[in-house]
């Protein structure tokens, strides 16, 4: 038993803690199967490092706070011909990160761009990326607060470490020229060097409205298109489930009720 006790103490202080919990069951099935050592330790091995993973999956996946149930299995993908498929599957692998490619989704209200967004940083999680979803309300605050307290560059150094930075809403926010220069700051700085994620309601051609600025509207579009994949979604769901509750609704009152 005390040559037991201290086998599990070393394990764990060799943070080895599938070892703890399965070296002895693993022994019996090796005896039994009459394994050799080495094959033991195999075992012993593959699920310490699949545990491993795992936890380290959802440890990404928690500080990317991605928005919760945002699947690319559960994305319509059918209600959006425009999207190709292929392309779809091949972002998600996560190739284009290790390019620094950015990721442009338009598109009109209720046409799924947060889900796509979150999705495709779901599936760069379980491949093991670093990845952080924010509205572009919260991101902007965020970088007018680190301005404020002359801590900028070392928010924009912590916002490096991630292989993608999701901005979600880009459109929705009237943008003073203070918070705008920040934005633009932060891009420009990503340029190259890490890939950006972008949903908005707006074209291009309406991101003067955005910037307000003609010149930093041109070279913000110019950073971001360089090196990108742009998608467009054009088929609202939630205008469509409205409409289909409203037909169901209205053909329940037209049928009479049953005595």
């Amino acid at each position: 038993m005390k040559d037991r006790e201290q086998l599990e103490a070393l394990l764990r202080s060799f943070y080895l803690a599938s070892f703890v919990r399965n070296y002895n069951e693993f022994a019996k099935k090796a005896e039994k199967e009459k394994l050799g050592y080495v094959a033991y330790l195999h075992q012993l091995a593959l699920i310490e490092s699949a545990e491993r993973q795992s936890r380290r999956t959802e440890r990404l996946i928690n500080q990317a706070k991605l928005p919760r149930g945002k699947t690319l299995d559960g994305f319509e993908l059918s209600k959006q011909p425009s999207l190709s498929p292929g392309r779809l599957k091949e972002l998600a692998e996560g190739d284009c990160l290790d390019q620094c490619e950015n990721v442009l989704i338009f598109g009109i209200p209720g046409a799924g761009k947060t889900h796509l967004s979150a999705a495709l940083g779901r599936e760069w999680c379980l491949r093991g990326r670093r990845v952080l979803y924010t509205t572009a309300a919260a991101l902007v605050q965020d970088l007018l607060v680190a301005k404020r307290d002359l801590h900028l560059n070392q928010l924009i150094k912590r916002l490096d470490r991630y292989d993608a930075l999701i901005i979600d809403d880009v459109s929705y926010i009237p943008y003073n020229r203070d918070e705008t220069d920040v934005l633009f700051v932060l891009l420009a700085e990503r340029y190259e060097t890490r890939s950006v994620v972008i949903t908005s309601n707006l074209i291009f051609s309406q991101w003067d409205t955005v910037f307000k600025d003609p010149m930093t509207t041109r070279a913000a579009i110019d950073r971001l298109v360089h090196h990108s994949t742009i998608l467009e979604l054009n088929h609202s769901y939630r205008e469509a489930e409205a409409k289909r509750r409203k037909k169901e609704k209205e053909q329940e009152q037209a049928t009479p009720a049953q005595n």
